[in-house]
């Protein structure tokens, strides 16, 4: 009898040895499986993913990319990214437009290249995820919002700008990537605004389809063609560099005034030795930041943020030679990130 109750005290005994350790054992089992699946591929894909889709490769868009590095760290539950289009074109972006909604991305917001050919495949893309447009717009295409520049102001900025240069008028020649886009028509319907009732004569907008070694023949081509021209205009972030080279080997510095648009290196350096008068620059960083920042406030059922016309303004400003150190300042801490 004794030896019974012995053997069942050490049966008890052991069957509370036995929960006790299912016990400690149970949280850290689950807790490497946890583990085991987070480390899983489709953990690793369960973040929503944000893209900004530019419109070809340029210091600019670094700067973009600045500020969707500083959204990143305020939204850590997001994959953001910046995508660069295989060529400029509709057909280019349209291609990795169909990639990214194939891939499920929850929020876009690109730069657009030919809005008047890419309505249709736009609207397709907005039906499927959140839609954005910033650069330049497509406001006859469904998108959301619009957050960049007011372009047409941009141009009247600039076309200010020309006509403290030429007091007394003269003859310019502009230089842009494409017309098919609104913020290139923009700026040169604001510019033709500004100067309407002047001496100023626009010969000619010379087109480069952002081809950069195009862009330098234009400016080579219009000092060889017009001799004396007064002022070359440039009004995409590679266009004033490729005017100050030109201009700087022709042996024209001094002779030829330049006006830009943006924040290129070479334009900042112009301006700091007189070369170039002055540059309207935008605010790439918002761009990049507001984009991520307002598509997750979309996703989250947010929309109060967004104006009635859909359009989030980031106001431009003036380089001149008054500012430029402090500015050039603040494009290095930029960059060098």
């Amino acid at each position: 009898m004794a030896k019974r109750a012995a053997h069942a005290k050490r049966a008890d005994v052991g069957n509370v040895k036995g929960i006790t350790m299912n016990k400690l054992i149970a949280p850290v089992l689950a807790g490497v499986l946890a583990a085991v699946a987070a480390a899983s591929p489709a953990a690793a894909q369960a973040k929503k993913e944000l893209i900004l889709l530019t419109n070809a490769s340029a210091d600019f868009w670094t700067i973009a990319r600045r500020g969707i590095e500083k959204a990143q760290k305020e939204l850590p539950q997001y994959k953001m990214d910046m995508v660069l289009p295989s060529d400029f074109s509709a057909a280019g972006q349209r291609s990795v437009l169909d990639t990214l909604v194939a891939r499920g991305v929850s929020g876009i917001s690109i730069s657009v290249v030919d809005a008047a050919h890419s309505t249709e495949e736009l609207n397709s893309v907005a039906a499927k995820t959140v839609l954005f447009t910033t650069d330049s717009d497509a406001p006859q295409s469904k998108r959301m919002a619009y957050i960049g520049t007011d372009n047409f102001a941009a141009g009247e900025q600039a076309g200010g700008e020309i006509k403290k240069a030429l007091p007394n008028g003269g003859k310019i020649m502009l230089f842009v990537g494409s017309l098919d886009s609104d913020n290139a028509r923009q700026r040169v319907d604001g510019i033709k605004k500004a100067i309407a009732g002047t001496k100023v004569e626009v010969i000619d907008v010379r087109t480069d389809e952002t081809d950069q070694a195009k862009a330098r023949r234009n400016v080579e081509d219009t000092l060889t063609k017009y001799p004396n021209i007064d002022m070359l205009v440039g009004l995409y972030s590679y266009n004033t560099p490729q005017i100050y080279n030109a201009v700087m080997d022709s042996g024209k510095s001094g002779k030829v005034k330049i006006i830009g648009f943006d924040e290129g290196q070479l334009t900042l350096k112009g301006i700091s030795e007189g070369v170039i008068i002055s540059t309207v620059v935008q605010q790439p960083f918002e761009f990049g930041y507001q984009s991520m920042i307002d598509l997750d406030k979309v996703l989250k059922g947010d929309k109060s943020f967004m104006p009635a016309d859909g359009k989030i303004i980031v106001p431009t400003r003036v380089i001149d030679k008054t500012n430029v150190a402090e500015f050039v300042g603040t494009m290095k801490q930029l960059l060098a990130k």
